[in-house]
């Protein structure tokens, strides 16, 4: 290997060629014009016009780092997945924290849920757990999604905020109240990405080796402690302090962690559970559903290349692996094919190639072609995997040691309800109040204010129609929360 140090490095163009100049473009005298046979400048300038990927929609703003998950707990009678097998396992894993709302160059303090997605490169692929800060979302049924996201972006005639836009939306559905009064809440607005809890929020499934299914929700408890800011003094913060913050502290060596937990439902339990145990919009009691201890997860090294590897990273809860499946969750069910559907359009067809999405295990496959297809396109073409390129792009085929499905791993059949109908089943007489109006029971008085003045300071923006149908919604939540709201709208 050259030694940097010792010796000068040679600047080439892409193709490897020396460069004899790198400050002056070729002219027509000192004063004249430029010529055709610029090749090195127009190769410059042509590759700085395709420097940036299209923006994510939603979570564009982030920040990740790699770390390990250690099992402290086997799971061996819950799954079959080989990272939760033995106590001690380690996991190397990613991990990318980001606004939801905001472009790239939006605050990290702004009010907004926080997306909190952990890649773990397991021995049988990657598994993506792809959730918030937060144990619920907005919506429990993705035909709603670009309608939210669209009324939470800037508007559409003036491209400025509209807080009366997000409150046009959440006053017509109720199911987003939840969420909602969380992120009005103190919690609106972590102090720092390292002091917030995380959740897959999802309901996911496992299987064991006798084909046992249970259900599942993921819990990553800060170990730094909860830590929030008003909104008073997020607006004194510097724009990408939250960013900055954690750099630091890895850099320092100061590794923050979070403790993982599960809840664990059998099937039997789901079927007579109170509430939908699929809902996205509503949280597993913990009185009814204990959390259980089984890992630690820590940061300890930054990225070398934000752009490589942050920005270009990939997660998706379709990134399952044997053991861990997917359930009736309906958002769930979409963002299934949403979120590997977003990364082909905004990274390519191959994004699982490049090194941060790359799995750290064999991959054979008969997927070809398309944008950064690389020589081995159908076998691992990153430095981490291993694997061969088949002859063909074909299965089944009759050649030998080709690449073939392995039957032992085939999950469970999912249960279906007896008598169920397929057809759009409305959700209208749902209760989405409980559980918002026992989240603001727990609040002491000053997280109470704090969420009352933060709804009325957005709200008072709305009309009076709007106003009325959100009074509605958090009368039927608690009399006290409507009551705070109302009093300060007057």
């Amino acid at each position: 290997m050259q030694d940097n140090k010792s010796q000068n490095v040679q600047l080439t163009s892409a193709n490897g060629a020396p460069v004899a100049d790198d400050n002056n473009s070729i002219s027509v005298g000192a004063r004249g014009p430029l010529t055709f046979d610029n090749h090195y400048l127009f190769e410059k300038l042509a590759h700085f016009n395709r420097e940036r990927l299209p923006e994510r929609v939603v979570h564009a703003r982030g920040t990740g780092a790699y770390g390990t998950f250690t099992l402290n707990k086997s799971l061996t009678d819950l799954t079959i997945a080989n990272f939760l097998q033995s106590e001690g396992q380690q996991t190397p894993v990613f991990v990318r924290f980001s606004t939801v709302g905001g472009g790239q160059d939006s605050s990290d303090y702004a009010r907004d849920p926080r997306g909190f997605a952990v890649k773990f490169y397991t021995q049988e692929g990657n598994f993506d757990l792809v959730g918030n800060n937060t144990p619920v979302f907005f919506l429990n049924d993705p035909i709603k999604f670009p309608d939210f996201v669209h009324s939470q972006k800037k508007d559409a005639r003036t491209n400025l905020p509209s807080p009366a836009n997000m409150f046009e939306f959440w006053a017509s559905h109720p199911q987003s109240l939840h969420q909602m009064t969380i992120l009005m809440s103190d919690r609106g607005i972590p102090a720092s990405l390292r002091h917030m809890h995380g959740f897959g929020s999802h309901t996911l499934s496992f299987w064991n080796q006798d084909g046992e299914r249970v259900w599942v929700k993921w819990h990553l408890k800060t170990d730094q402690g909860v830590k929030t800011l008003t909104a008073e003094e997020a607006a004194l913060k510097p724009a990408h302090g939250a960013q900055q913050d954690l750099v630091e502290a890895i850099d320092s060596g100061d590794f923050p962690s979070w403790t993982v937990k599960l809840q664990v439902m059998t099937e039997r339990q789901a079927a007579n559970f109170a509430i939908n145990p699929f809902d996205l919009t509503k949280v597993w009691p913990h009185a009814d559903v204990p959390l259980i201890e089984v890992g630690k997860l820590e940061l300890n090294r930054n990225v070398d290349n934000y752009f490589a590897e942050t920005e270009q990273a990939t997660f998706a809860p379709s990134n399952l692996v044997p053991g861990i499946g997917a359930s009736p969750d309906k958002m769930l069910q979409a963002r299934l094919l949403a979120y590997q559907d977003a990364h082909r359009y905004r990274v390519g067809a191959h994004a699982s190639h490049i090194p941060v999405n790359a799995p750290k295990c064999p991959v054979n496959h008969y997927q070809r072609d398309g944008a950064y297809a690389g020589v081995n396109a159908g076998a691992s073409a990153c430095p981490y995997g291993h694997g061969s390129q088949p002859e063909v792009n074909f299965y089944p085929n009759d050649r030998a040691n080709e690449p073939k499905p392995n039957a032992s791993i085939q999950a469970p059949m999912m249960p279906v309800l007896e008598d169920a109908w397929i057809g759009a089943h409305s959700q209208d007489e749902e209760d989405y109040y409980t559980q918002a109006g026992d989240l603001f029971r727990l609040m002491s008085d000053d997280q109470k204010a704090q969420l009352t003045n933060n709804i009325a300071g957005g709200l008072s923006q709305a009309n009076e129609s709007i106003q009325s149908r959100m009074l509605a919604q958090f009368a039927k939540a608690d009399q006290a929360y409507a009551d705070g709201v109302e009093a300060l709208l007057k």
